[in-house]
């Protein structure tokens, strides 16, 4: 991104999206009782409630009535899909691509579903609005920025957190670029899952490559132990590398969850609420439903005089339904630079309406344009 000297007003900055993550594929039911739903039911309610909260995105894990863990049940994801279209028509549907990667018995290694189960989602009916895409393989450490304090009892204990420490995602060029093929035969846009620069990097290599062609839309989950951690310098890095014309919200773990987001609610950027990434309040040992957090995300918003996007809203900053047909299209709305022509030489721009490269004005010793000379 790139800031003028109006960016910071908030006037000038699009309307703040939050994303809703209220359904903790990491957690049981008993680990948080009063805010794991488990009935069908309960599960769509709590999409109601996070939406008339100020969330416009859904981010979806679908859990088991029956067993109270993440389903793997694609017949499920199907049927919860539709009522939750039906509950929150308005609310953008966006299916975490993980499915579980929650250990599948305490002190198992975390790990994610194999790659075809994983495009699987692609063929979910009726169609969710969105699924998140990761994008190269790092390690996920999520243990490295935590302490046991920030973890439920069940967990709290040297087994699992040795678990969580050996997670990785993975996300090779087999699995994405496949999926990205596939999401595009469907209809619905990827959403960018990425965990540092690199990542990124790799996005924008898809796209001259031609290997996607469409609006770019994220966010950056950052855990530390192989992706980006909680240093704010790195955060702001972030922020300046990611195209102009992108739209990307940033996630983090347990309590670092809201110096993080009152940092991108200032910088123009969006943000993520819910207990799939933090169970607490500020205060070590407060406890806050999904609902309450993304009350506090308005209510910072409120105090920096940043809107909160309608559903509408967060629809068209994110251009969904919108594509691209060439690499050169996707590049300019992104406000990238073009593909380097051959022989060309120096940093590459855009020519001006005559056809050619513009050249600078010439000016004074004083600093002047001189009169005749533009």
């Amino acid at each position: 991104m790139y800031f003028t000297d109006d960016s910071l007003l908030p006037e000038n900055q699009d309307p703040l999206i939050i994303t809703a993550a209220p359904y903790g594929p990491m957690w049981l039911p008993e680990d948080y009782p009063t805010d794991i739903d488990v009935s069908w039911d309960a599960q769509v309610q709590k999409a109601v409630d996070c939406y008339n909260a100020g969330a416009t995105v859904l981010h979806i894990h679908v859990r088991d009535p029956q067993t109270g863990k993440i389903s793997k049940n694609f017949n499920e994801y199907n049927d919860q899909i539709g009522r939750l279209r039906n509950a929150v028509p308005k609310m953008v549907l966006q299916v975490g691509g993980s499915i579980s990667f929650a250990p599948p018995a305490d002190g198992e290694m975390a790990q994610w579903q194999g790659y075809d189960t994983r495009h699987m989602l692609t063929e979910i009916n009726p169609k969710p609005d969105q699924i998140t895409v990761a994008v190269g393989t790092s390690q996920w450490d999520i243990t490295s920025i935590s302490s046991l304090q920030d973890w439920p009892d069940r967990m709290a204990n040297e087994q699992t957190m040795w678990a969580f420490a050996n997670m990785s995602v993975d996300a090779l060029p087999d699995f994405y670029i496949e999926h990205l093929k596939r999401l595009k035969t469907a209809g619905i846009q990827p959403y960018f899952a990425l965990g540092h620069i690199h990542g990124l990097e790799i996005v924008e290599r898809l796209i001259r490559r031609g290997q996607y062609m469409g609006p770019v839309n994220g966010f950056f989950s950052m855990g530390g132990g192989g992706t980006c951690g909680v240093n704010p310098f790195d955060w702001m890095e972030l922020v300046r590398r990611t195209p102009q014309g992108s739209i990307w919200t940033y996630q983090t773990m347990f309590r670092h969850s809201y110096p993080l987001a009152a940092m991108m609610i200032a910088l123009g950027q969006h943000t993520r609420a819910g207990i799939e990434e933090n169970l607490w309040d500020t205060t070590p040992g407060k406890r806050l439903t999904s609902v309450q957090m993304i009350e506090k995300h308005v209510r910072m918003a409120k105090e920096l005089g940043r809107p909160v996007a309608t559903a509408e809203e967060a629809r068209e900053i994110m251009k969904l339904g919108v594509t691209y047909n060439s690499t050169e299209e996707t590049l300019l709305a992104l406000g990238l630079p073009p593909n380097r022509p051959a022989g060309e030489r120096g940093f590459i721009t855009y020519p001006d309406t005559t056809g050619k490269v513009a050249s600078a004005y010439r000016a004074g010793s004083d600093g002047h344009a001189l009169a005749g000379e533009y």
